[in-house]
């Protein structure tokens, strides 16, 4: 990040430590989650995540501003948002969000399969 040489970044502090991690943020970007491997059942990959998550959730909930924004990248970034909003109840609900864009990319792609149209032609899809 640094070699980026961004005008508004103030620091970055590598930690392994999620409450050192989380301390007093205003914005947090989920990247890491656990990704599917061979052979990996769902119930696997979701044990792995919801690990993943509820730490990060608790410690948010202990150290983060209290309006703090969270977005979550790692997939399934809807399902890995809704864990970590359970482990911080002290952050409103409305503050988690998802990237969802493949998710949305597929069912457009389905649906135009589907109705026998151009991907173009499928517009106002919502995920949810």
């Amino acid at each position: 990040l640094a070699d980026c040489a961004l005008p508004l970044l103030a620091g970055v502090l590598p930690t392994a430590n999620p409450e050192e991690a989380f301390k007093d943020v205003a914005a947090a970007f989920l990247v890491g989650a656990m990704p599917r491997k061979e052979g990996m059942e769902r119930k696997d990959l979701l044990a792995a995540n919801v690990r993943i998550f509820k730490e990060q959730g608790q410690a948010m909930d202990k150290v983060a501003r209290k309006d703090v924004k969270v977005l979550v990248v790692g997939n399934p970034a809807n399902t890995n948002a809704l864990i970590c909003s359970k482990y911080a109840p002290s952050i409103p609900k409305e503050n988690f969000t998802a990237m969802t864009r493949l998710d949305q990319n597929r069912a457009q792609s389905q649906l135009a399969t589907k109705l026998g149209v151009p991907v173009k032609d499928v517009k106002n899809v919502i995920i949810w």
